[in-house]
């Protein structure tokens, strides 16, 4: 909701401002009720739109689906009519994926007629093709079944399967010798892998000093290398000393891991190296010769989707690894691997040893930065460059290892994030930051991916969930998920990919027709999609690059000051990492990073949380901020920079040449160096950093901004940071400061966009000064609003001449008729003051008070199962109510779930007028919902404030209110599936209330 720069007289989104009416209540008021066309910029910067830019957003940018198969064993008029449903529902697209983590006896699967990637998958894989493209829908391909990415064909002892580092030890004290076989590894092989390589043996002493944790200290510079003592696997060596010493041996060897949930082909498909050409030349091998006919070519080139590839989890028992490891390392680092081996050992992804704190830090930097080459090479750019030859694009969630997914979202045609997987909203700026470097659109979001939330999940959960995800940048909502109707033994309401899990309730949701919910949803895929089609447009703005020396993310890591301090107070800030300072956007022009894109004011340095915050930073990254901050960009360094180090292992002179560096940076003008985290706000304001957005007080809103030619779009919602701040979020009611970029002020204009009526219209009470606009914000939890500011002529509006309100004591001000009016719901005088100086004065008759509906005739359809699996028995109820209860505590509802319609009837006096208007306040409604009166639906209904305006819609005398609730299916199934869903206790579903209905008066001001 929002109000001006003056508290008394603000209006609320959903009721008045900017008159965000219902159909009826526009019809009421005529065609010119301050509604305006779509903008002149629109998806891309300078681009014209469609008429129907906001209205009805396109296909391209509605949400999509992960749509689960039992893999191949599917059919292909099922996947047409699917693919119907949800174009039908109004989305835009959908993920195939081989999930069934459901079933637990996967030969009914039948692999070897139906796995992944059969005759009959690619079956599947066609109808679902040309259904979409009938409809308008992209359809995306998972590169392999489930997860990681693996492929019939290659087995664990391949060089192109996905490989591991094993180690085997044995420890020497008191000078004692050793002579006898190799150490073997300390976990035997999985059956599957018959082949192991010794690649090294050593010796190193122990010193405890260096200890840390569960890790044994080693002397670095007693490591002694052995190998060449080995003889037929058999080693005789005796220590130097008396001190206890290790015997180390490395083993090489695949993991044998295979895809999760298997298996889903025949042959079984293995996980690849995900750090060599020839683990990816693999899969696009297998692609190339045994999926991609000339019919499926075809198809995929016309769609013009993205290959998918869902969560790196490698999962090793030893060291991930890849043959070519050793020779990247001595590349890029100019040194030999093996000296350095006991240093990233690990052991269940535990640390066993470690030299000196510092010097451990090093090696560990330098391995994995140079594992994050190889795998940003050889994995993501090699898979993205061979999606382009079939004219698709690569879509990946690029983390999961301890590599830079901030530079493997600038390598992705589209990065992907994860509700589930994400601690809290930093981990979404980390992606963000390289998608916007490299000059990218889309991040994606696999959303809605509870535990335990199978049928019990609820829309408001899930836009709670995204609302903050949207401010950090995620613009694409891939949904979890659609299941396939059906699978071999499932129960009703179907095959769902997560449920059961375990034999208990599952990850959530599985959505589709079989859930009650999905009757409105519709409502709720027109808002994402209006949403997105938003924070698609033009380029981001955001006000501060924050540098990382390491660039891992999904770690819940954020920003000194910014993450905890400044963004409660309006700021944005995005993370940038080493290979983005090589991007050619990486230059600065009028103080700004980035001035094509997000056009950073600032950028700030921190030491590396990763590492023990030592303030490190490469001698090349040096050499650019240095560069960076003579053209002109503002510089913040957190920490003890003049005695920086090099994250890795430093070359001779390395250090003193990264001071004198870092000396002349901190000598700039435009630079602060700060030691205490709570004055990094005044170093920017010292160096006159403001943000694009200001609350003036900390505050639980969040914001995102997207500039086009011809518009600024700010997105705000209510939101948390992660999903497990306590306590929950509040209600805002304070003013918001928005700015303008680049472009004049003069005849700009606010204007409200609806993204659930999808309803443009022009904000009529702020203050203006410049290029700067103060009006208040009134959001309840994890509500939205968006704000564009642009000249009317870009929205088509006849209003954009006439003066706005700057204050008022009515209780709202809007632009109806093309005129200014104020709205109040007591009788009275209330003056009003204008944007040209004058004020009014107008005053409103007596309004009819507020009323309480309480008395109900509630209908409902309850979902039962059916004759089988993917069948459903509706049973019908029918209740006059005295008060609104859940229908938990109803005796005849207890266990049912399905649709309810509420209907009442409300009498109102012959005095009710054109003039005279309510808001209907629903109170608690679960899950979604739609109101009708009088026979005419009105607008979609914020799930998150639940609040429709009436308008013109109702009349003197009896008028019919009715509120059509739908449910999830959980209660149902407490008592239809009791072994998978009975410990869990019932939901309270239904319209709780108390539902008001609170008359206002409209009289024109101006």
């Amino acid at each position: 909701m929002l109000e001006s720069s003056s508290r008394r007289g603000g209006v609320t989104r959903r009721s008045v401002l900017a008159a965000g009416l219902s159909a009826g209540a526009l019809a009421a008021l005529g065609p010119a009720a301050g509604a305006v066309a779509a903008p002149g910029g629109a998806v891309a910067a300078g681009a014209a739109p469609a008429a129907d830019w906001f209205t009805g957003p396109a296909r391209a940018v509605r949400p999509r689906f992960r749509w689960w198969w039992p893999d191949g064993l599917v059919d292909p008029a099922e996947i047409a009519r699917e693919i119907d449903q949800m174009a039908d529902a109004g989305f835009g697209g959908a993920e195939i994926a081989a999930v069934h983590h459901s079933i637990t006896d996967t030969s009914v699967l039948d692999t070897a007629h139906h796995g992944w990637g059969s005759a009959a998958w690619r079956d599947g894989v066609k109808a679902a093709l040309r259904q979409a493209a009938r409809r308008g829908l992209t359809v995306d391909l998972t590169l392999g079944p489930s997860w990681p990415v693996a492929v019939p064909g290659v087995t664990p002892d391949d060089d192109a399967a996905v490989k591991e580092l094993a180690y085997g030890k044995v420890t020497l004290t008191a000078g004692t010798g050793y002579d006898g076989p190799v150490p073997a590894p300390v976990y035997a092989a999985p059956s599957s892998v018959t082949v192991q390589k010794l690649f090294a043996v050593q010796a190193a002493r122990v010193n405890t000093a260096y200890s840390s944790g569960k890790a044994t200290g080693l002397d670095a510079d007693s490591v002694t290398d052995l190998t060449a003592q080995v003889s037929e696997g058999k080693l005789a060596w005796t220590p130097p000393d008396t001190a206890t010493w290790v015997i180390l041996s490395y083993w090489q060897r695949g993991s044998g891991q295979q895809p999760e949930a298997g298996p889903h082909s025949s042959p079984a498909a293995y996980v690849v190296d995900h750090f060599s050409a020839a683990g990816t030349a693999a899969v696009t091998r297998y692609w190339d010769r045994e999926i991609l006919d000339t019919t499926l070519r075809g198809l995929l080139r016309a769609a013009g989707g993205t290959f998918f590839e869902d969560s790196v989890e490698l999962e090793t028992k030893g060291l991930q690894w890849t043959p070519a490891l050793p020779d990247a390392f001595r590349a890029h680092t100019g040194r030999d691997l093996l000296p350095y081996l006991p240093a990233v050992v690990l052991d269940n992804g535990n640390q066993i040893f470690a030299f000196e704190a510092r010097l451990t830090q090093e090696i560990r930097h330098d391995f994995w930065e140079t594992v994050s080459n190889l795998f940003n090479e050889h994995h993501l750019g090699a898979l993205r460059d061979w999606a382009h030859g079939h004219g698709m694009k690569l879509r990946s969630q690029p983390y999961g290892l301890q590599t830079d997914a901030i530079a493997s979202a600038a390598v992705l045609d589209v990065p992907e994030g994860e509700s589930l997987g994400f601690k809290n909203l930093d981990d979404y700026r980390c992606l963000a930051g390289g998608r916007d470097m490299a000059g990218h659109r889309v991040l994606s979001c696999e959303a809605g991916a509870y535990a335990g939330g199978a049928y019990n999940t609820t829309w408001d959960k899930f836009l709670r969930t995204m609302g903050g995800a949207y401010a950090a940048g995620v613009n694409q909502t891939v949904l979890h998920g659609f299941s396939y109707a059906t699978a071999p033994g499932v129960a009703w309401p179907g095959f769902a990919a997560f449920s059961p899990y375990n034999g208990a309730v599952g990850y959530g949701e599985s959505w589709g027709p079989r859930q009650p919910t999905w009757r409105h949803v519709p409502d709720i895929a027109g808002y994402l999609g209006r949403v997105h089609q938003v924070l698609q447009s033009g380029t981001v703005r955001a006000d501060v690059a924050v540098f990382r020396q390491t660039g891992y993310t999904a770690t819940g890591i954020g920003a000194s000051w910014l993450t905890s301090t400044g963004v409660p107070l309006g700021w944005t800030h995005q993370f940038l990492s080493g290979p983005l300072l090589d991007l050619p956007s990486a230059k600065v022009s009028g103080g700004r990073l980035a001035p094509d894109g997000p056009a950073y004011k600032a950028l700030f340095l921190e030491g590396d949380f990763f590492y023990g915050s030592t303030p490190t930073l490469a001698v090349a990254d040096a050499r650019k901020l240095l560069a960076f901050a003579r053209a002109g960009l503002p510089t913040v360094l957190f920490g003890a920079f003049d005695q920086a180090l090099t994250p890795g292992l430093p070359d001779d002179g390395e250090t003193a040449e990264l001071r004198s560096l870092t000396a002349r940076l901190l000598a700039l003008p435009n630079v602060r160096q700060v030691t205490d985290k709570t004055l990094v706000g005044a170093a920017f304001a010292d160096l006159g950093v403001t943000p694009d957005v200001a609350y003036g007080a900390s505050s639980t809103l969040l914001n995102a901004h997207r500039a086009t030619d011809d518009a600024d779009f700010y997105y705000f919602c209510n939101g948390k940071h992660a999903e497990t701040v306590k306590p929950p979020v509040a209600a805002v009611d304070h003013d918001v400061t928005v700015r303008g970029t680049g472009r004049s002020a003069a005849g700009t204009v606010p204007y409200l966009l609806d993204p659930w009526s999808g309803r443009i219209t022009r904000l009529a009470r702020y203050t203006q000064d410049g290029d700067a606009f103060t009006f208040r914000v009134t959001l309840q939890p994890g509500e939205t609003l968006v704000v564009a500011l642009a000249r009317p002529a870009a929205f088509g509006d006849r209003t954009g001449a006439r003066p706005h309100a700057v204050s008022t004591e009515a209780d709202s001000v809007l632009f109806a008729d093309g005129s200014l009016a104020v709205r109040a719901a007591t009788a009275g005088t209330y003056a009003t003051t204008l944007s040209n100086g004058r004020t009014v004065a107008t005053k409103i008759p007596e309004v009819p008070a507020p009323v309480t509906l309480d008395r109900w005739t509630l209908t409902v359809d309850d979902w039962r199962p059916g004759a089988d699996a993917t069948s459903t028995d509706v049973v019908g109820h029918t209740l006059a109510l005295d008060a609104l209860l859940p229908w938990s505590q109803i005796p005849e509802l207890a266990d049912v779930g399905g649709i309810g319609r509420y209907r009442t009837t409300v009498t109102l006096p012959e005095s009710w007028s054109a003039s005279t208007g309510a808001v209907l306040r629903l109170g608690s409604v679960t899950d979604t919902c739609r109101v009708t009166v009088n026979g005419t639906r009105l607008d979609p209904v914020d799930r998150l404030n639940p609040e429709v305006e009436l308008g013109g819609s109702l009349r003197p005398g009896a008028n019919t209110v009715e509120v059509e609730v739908a449910t999830p299916l959980f209660n149902r199934l407490r008592v239809s599936n009791p072994a998978v869903f009975g410990a869990a206790a019932r939901q309270a579903y239904g319209l709780l209330g108390p539902v008001r209905l609170v008359p206002y008066v409209q009289r024109t001001v101006a």
